[in-house]
């Protein structure tokens, strides 16, 4: 080795952040003097001396802007690798503080000669480059940043001129969502210690589970569309209370940001859960006690808008999204099915869940089956949660009169006519969605649904039920994407 070993500076940025009325807020000064980058706005910063580098950012802050921040509140947020123009490299640490004590002030008069407020998203000009490719990287949610600046760049930050480049972390769920979403999180429930992204593995789910640094845990969802922001948040402040601890309780809710805190769940999903037989015929009871106490909820508010859709409203759309992956006689099969319970007349609509299937569904120590996520709620019919339940009952007529015991009630023959006709265009719509989103899970239920319901097998269901011309495959877990 020839140069001997390489050494560079090391300094620490504070980036404290406090609630302002659109949104989160950084604290920035402006340098003025015989000072580098004089006129120029910059997060409080210093050189590292010897000590640790929370030890210098909780110094340097104090030292700056009177705030007293206790090391224990401050938080690693980026890492810049930085060259200046024309000078060496150095590397910086960023760290953010939202706890402190006292008033922030210009202190060090001789080289600043101001200090403000500014919106995170709505940073002020002119201002240190190297400053501002900190802020963008800790807005990104990158734990490290480069930014090598050439030679002839100004030391102020030039849109036209930007050297950023993030390094992110090993995925989302190490980084949490998006700063402001963070923000709102903590601000609900307090400093969190870790985010865990369990977001389902299919397009657009973004849900973490986070734990309080003084315990305890929640869950942070952000919606796709206001639609669907409308329908969680109403659910949940209207009908959900009334299952009596059967669902999660909203802590909070952001439409700006589409996002709800709600309180964990107890219990496992349903979803791939191995049981025996008479566990299974309990779980099915109560899941159709819980999907009849659902149906008997009061009328949520109305959306704003348009009223809900039909059930079959969007027949054509999801047909000709399907029309290419599908089977000779399948559009015929679907169609004649709606058109026979259009026959019939609609059915009273009710309080729905709007995705009632097992994986929404979760089993308790106790035995008690709660459920989540309710962005597609609205006013339907009741067979609409039936749909993706009844898959279930392929070959098992145990389950079917356990779910109606439960329930309560069988259903007439118009309600099975419409039963089959909402299971055979959710399949076409799951096998265009699950094509669209790489589901093949979601494809093949959707594929064994049609196939099931071109056969005419039937459905044993309890005695007392009327004509038995439902299918015993109906009901695939597909996507709806009304």
């Amino acid at each position: 080795m020839s140069g001997g070993r390489h050494t560079v500076p090391v300094d620490v940025h504070l980036i404290a952040v406090r609630d302002g009325a659109q949104g989160p807020e950084v604290l920035l000064s402006r340098r003025a003097g015989d000072v580098y980058a004089s006129g120029l706005w910059h997060a409080p910063s210093g050189h590292l001396e010897r000590e640790t580098v929370v030890d210098a950012v909780v110094r340097e802050t104090l030292e700056e802007t009177g705030l007293v921040v206790a090391p224990a509140d401050v938080r690693a947020a980026v890492t810049v690798h930085h060259r200046p123009p024309g000078g060496k490299e150095r590397v910086g640490f960023f760290f953010e503080v939202r706890r402190w004590r006292g008033t922030a002030r210009v202190r060090e008069r001789d080289k600043c000669d101001a200090m403000r407020w500014f919106p995170l998203d709505r940073l002020p000009e002119p201002m240190v480059a190297y400053c501002r490719a900190g802020l963008d990287a800790y807005r990104a949610g990158a734990p490290v940043a480069l930014h090598f600046q050439s030679p002839d760049d100004p030391i102020a930050y030039d849109a036209e001129l930007d050297r950023l480049r993030l390094v992110h972390g090993p995925g989302p769920a190490d980084r949490g969502p998006e700063p402001a979403v963070r923000d709102f999180a903590e601000r609900t429930v307090g400093r969190i210690a870790t985010w865990a992204d369990v977001s389902w593995a299919r397009e657009n789910s973004r849900v973490w589970r986070v734990r309080g640094a003084a315990g305890g845990t929640w869950f942070v969802k952000l919606h796709q569309n206001e639609k669907f922001h409308h329908r969680e948040t109403s659910a949940l402040r209207g009908w959900v209370p009334g299952l009596g601890g059967g669902g999660p309780r909203l802590v909070a809710a952001d439409p700006g940001l589409l996002a709800v805190v709600v309180t964990a769940v107890e219990g496992r999903t349903l979803h791939g859960r191995v049981l025996n037989g008479a566990e299974e015929r309990a779980v099915f009871t109560a899941i159709g006690t819980l999907a009849a106490r659902i149906h008997a909820s009061p009328a949520p508010e109305k959306p704003p808008g348009a009223a809900p859709l039909g059930p079959y409203d969007r027949m054509d759309r999801h047909v000709d999204a399907a029309r290419p992956l599908l089977a000779p006689g399948d559009e015929e099969l679907v169609r004649s099915a709606v058109a026979a319970a259009q026959e019939l007349g609609p059915l009273t609509p009710v309080v729905t869940h709007g995705d009632f299937q097992l994986r929404n569904l979760l089993l308790g120590d106790d035995g008690t089956v709660r459920v989540i996520d309710f962005e597609r709620s609205e006013p339907q019919p009741r067979v609409r949660d039936f749909v993706r339940i009844l898959d279930h009952f392929d070959g098992r007529p145990d389950l079917a009169a356990a779910f109606f015991a439960g329930y309560g009630r069988p259903l007439d023959d118009s309600e099975e006519a419409h039963l089959v006709a909402s299971a055979a265009l959710d399949s076409v719509s799951g096998i265009a969605f699950g094509t669209r989103a790489g589901d093949p899970e979601l494809v093949e239920r959707g594929r064994r649904t049609l196939a099931r319901l071109r056969t005419g097998l039937t459905l044993a269901l309890p005695p007392s039920t009327g004509s038995p011309a439902m299918n015993p495959g109906i009901g695939a877990p597909a996507a709806d994407t009304s």
